[in-house]
């Protein structure tokens, strides 16, 4: 197995480097973030907070079933918790689906802020593309050493 394969993979490395760089830098009382995979592999910025929030696999599905009917972003309400979610791609890998939470927020106010959380979608989806990137640039240059090193043992 080539070690670099899962580095562009949809449920692998990638997402979990998605979700380290974005996770770092939400504050910590704001809103949840996650990562989910095609195959329903989950990445949330706060585990324990997410599960606070009771949002059941089934609503999840609903909601990637929405976005891959091209509903995106989906915004709902889950109780007292605005959720909005898109699907987060990047030019060779589709890595699944970014959840927000925004919890004790109310419908209206999260329409009035759809912009802001537009952009941080977007954020997303550059962070992904960007990782995704770094990790090609870096395959290519380990092949790149690997075959100066190969031709060094050879001319030797």
């Amino acid at each position: 197995m080539n070690v670099y394969d899962s580095l562009s993979s949809p449920e692998g490395v990638l997402n979990e480097q998605i979700a380290q760089q974005m996770f770092e830098v939400l504050p910590e009382k704001g809103p949840i973030m996650a990562i989910m995979s095609r195959q329903g592999s989950f990445w949330p910025s706060d585990s324990e907070r997410f599960c606070r929030l009771n949002i059941d696999e089934a609503f999840l599905k609903e909601l990637c079933a929405k976005i891959d009917d091209g509903d995106e972003p989906v915004i709902t309400q889950s109780d007292e918790c605005s959720i909005v979610a898109a699907q987060l791609a990047t030019e060779r890998t589709d890595c699944g689906y970014v959840i927000v939470a925004l919890p004790q927020s109310s419908p209206e106010s999260t329409l009035i802020n759809t912009d802001l959380i537009e952009m941080l979608l977007s954020q997303v989806g550059l962070i992904a593309r960007l990782i995704e990137k770094n990790n090609r640039l870096y395959e290519a240059q380990m092949k790149q050493r690997g075959m100066y090193r190969r031709g060094c043992e050879v001319s030797n």
